[in-house]
């Protein structure tokens, strides 16, 4: 079978080509997925490109090589050398299955655990998410990290004791899903993009509190924004510069607004912003007018969702399969073959991780 496999050289190149590997077989307990749909999300890009300068793109038999300047082949030491199997999830059908899993055969199904842009994946039949009876492929392809993401925002929510959310890059097909979620939850969000065309967007599915970044006032609106939903905890996807620094220091003004009182300490309502994105990979830049009560971090996945208490992961998995049309409904701009994807044109364009620009990989044509 085809695959797409990532490789940094030790001479600093990065070689993202497709190699023959054997068809994986199931063992007991097992399924066999042909895998029929798989999105490009930006967390499967820092593996398929890793440090590699992506202005260097040249085409090389069966893929695309990159050069990766001396800063980041020392960043990559781990993995010279290594061709690595990319693609985080995808959907497909159910061809063979092991001992214990032979009533499955047939059936579509979601995974999630790398390899997806390969034509078969096998993988333990309780990891995978059984689709709705009459689901596509392309339906569930992205049933794992936007849905789980955004509903792992607002678990994080409840376990820290917050009550409202302001979210970045809220355009997004993540960003779209959370509004969906906190209609129905009733929490309080605040979006923030970055055109006027994103807040027609995200006002047109019901979102309340939508804000351009790019907007003359956008400070004053996040202050009113902060001030009327209460919000303390932010969800940052661009990472770089300023963005972060200036929620806290909204947080902070609108808490203020309602203290009726002055420490030169700030107020003590703890303030937090989870970077969980790299949307911008330039420092992360604040001031320091948010007190002394306040936190940034990273925020990933699968390490937070192990946080949470027992029956977390299945309860939002079987959410997420009820509400696979609706609130986790995914849209994609381009839909490519495997060797499609590796043309340096189109490796340019899902490169390029812009909002409304999601492309949907097709591995078995």
């Amino acid at each position: 079978m085809r695959q797409i496999q990532s490789t940094i050289t030790e001479d600093g190149k990065l070689i993202l080509a497709l190699a023959d590997v054997p068809e994986p077989a199931p063992g007991p307990g097992e399924i066999k997925l042909r895998i029929e749909a798989a999105p490009i999300n930006p967390s499967d890009i820092g593996l398929l490109t890793g440090a590699a300068d992506m202005t260097g793109v040249s085409a090389i038999p069966g893929g695309i090589s990159a050069p990766v300047p001396p800063a980041g082949l020392r960043a990559m030491a781990a993995r010279i050398g290594q061709a690595m199997p990319c693609g985080n999830e995808g959907a497909g059908t159910i061809v063979a299955a092991g001992a214990g899993a032979e009533h499955l055969v047939g059936r579509k199904a979601a995974i999630i655990g790398g390899a997806t842009y390969g034509q078969f994946r096998a993988v333990k039949a309780d990891e995978a998410l059984l689709l709705p009876e009459g689901a596509t492929a392309e339906q569930g392809a992205s049933c794992f990290v936007n849905p789980l993401t955004a509903l792992g925002f607002v678990e994080t929510m409840r376990a820290e004791g917050h009550s409202a959310i302001v979210h970045t890059a809220a355009a997004s097909n993540l960003g779209q899903m959370l509004v969906k979620i906190c209609a129905a939850d009733g929490i309080p969000l605040v979006n923030i993009v970055r055109s006027p065309e994103q807040v027609a967007l995200l006002k047109g599915i019901g979102a309340t509190h939508v804000l351009d970044s790019s907007a003359p006032d956008f400070m004053a609106q996040l202050i009113a924004a902060c001030t009327e939903t209460g919000a303390t905890l932010a969800f940052d996807a661009i990472g770089g510069g300023p963005l972060a620094g200036q929620i806290l220091t909204a947080m902070e003004a609108a808490i203020n607004a309602r203290a009726g009182g002055y420490s030169r300490y700030g107020s003590e309502v703890l303030k937090q912003v989870y970077i969980y994105g790299g949307l911008d990979m330039s420092p992360t830049t604040f001031g320091r007018g948010f007190g002394m009560a306040w936190a940034m971090g990273g925020w990933l996945l699968f390490p937070r969702m192990r946080t949470f208490g027992p029956g977390t992961y299945a309860r939002l998995k079987s959410r997420v399969a009820d509400e696979l049309t609706t609130t986790f409904a995914s849209h994609y701009s381009h839909r490519v073959s495997l060797d499609e994807m590796l043309k340096p044109d189109v490796v340019a364009g899902w490169y390029r991780r812009a909002t409304g620009q999601k492309y949907l990989v097709l591995p078995n044509g």
